[in-house]
């Protein structure tokens, strides 16, 4: 077992992962993620961005390789220990939200600090402040299943904020939101991890999205390669509707379009 750099948050050293019907996610993917950089990991649809990311976390545990998180080994972990270590450093965004129905917004904003026991005032008051900076804070004492999917986006991205976490993973954060709401949200997103030192990990297969970045790992089937060539968001979906012609069934957001390419 050899120890990572002292300068990285977050190491990992030749992951392998496959899923329950076999098929490969990760083969031998070695990553490393400075404290308060933000790093986009790009590639297609099924190329391991999320596993990473599941990996990474903790979340999942890779099935060989080794993940270390401020020199401590992951990887060697209990489920407990994971849990836990997800719950006090780690933030997460999915690509679709996830809120807790019974709860307002600022309840669902506020739930990770109030499980790390933070008073249920301290804990209003972050999860206030990051849903006005998002423009939802006049939406606070709303349900979910009043929001749009837009707004409730932004109340789960104001969730993983509000604790603070110290590196957080963001699966294609901006997927539900329009190119304007998608902008200003990553700007927000952006300025706040820089300001607050925290390290972000970000999917995407949006090239707009990746060059926020201060650097961009590439992924295809598994492995980390050298360029990726991916399309802007706005013409991915053009081309997902030309495809699909009207009425079409879609297949998601990762649609082909004009390509730029991305290097490590």
């Amino acid at each position: 077992m050899v120890a990572p750099p002292d300068n990285d948050v977050l190491w990992a050293r030749a992951l392998h992962f496959q899923h329950s019907d076999g098929s490969p996610a990760l083969l031998g993917v070695s990553i490393g993620v400075q404290e308060g950089e933000i790093l986009a990991v790009s590639g297609p649809r099924g190329s391991g961005k999320t596993t990473l990311l599941r990996c990474l976390s903790g979340l999942v545990p890779a099935q060989r390789g080794e993940v270390w998180f401020n020199s401590v080994p992951v990887h060697t972990m209990g489920p407990l220990t994971r849990e836990r270590l997800r719950r006090d450093r780690f933030g997460w965004i999915d690509p679709a939200p996830v809120l807790v129905p019974e709860l307002n917004v600022w309840e669902n904003a506020a739930l990770p600090l109030m499980l790390r026991g933070t008073s249920r005032r301290r804990a209003r008051t972050a999860a206030l402040e990051w849903l006005e900076r998002l423009d939802v804070g006049d939406r606070s004492r709303h349900r979910p299943h009043e929001l749009t999917q837009a707004e409730r986006q932004r109340v789960s991205i104001a969730r993983a904020l509000a604790p603070a976490p110290t590196v957080l993973f963001a699966d294609e954060p901006t997927a539900p939101l329009h190119r304007a709401d998608r902008a200003h949200v990553l700007r927000t997103l952006t300025t706040a991890a820089r300001s607050h030192g925290i390290t972000v990990v970000l999917a995407t297969h949006d090239a707009e999205t990746a060059a926020l970045a201060d650097r961009t790992v590439a992924l295809l089937d598994g492995r980390r390669v050298n360029t990726v060539h991916l399309p802007p968001m706005a013409e991915a979906r053009g081309a997902e509707s030309r495809r699909n012609g009207p009425g079409g069934r879609g297949t998601g957001s990762e649609g082909q379009g004009a390509a730029c390419s991305l290097s490590v």
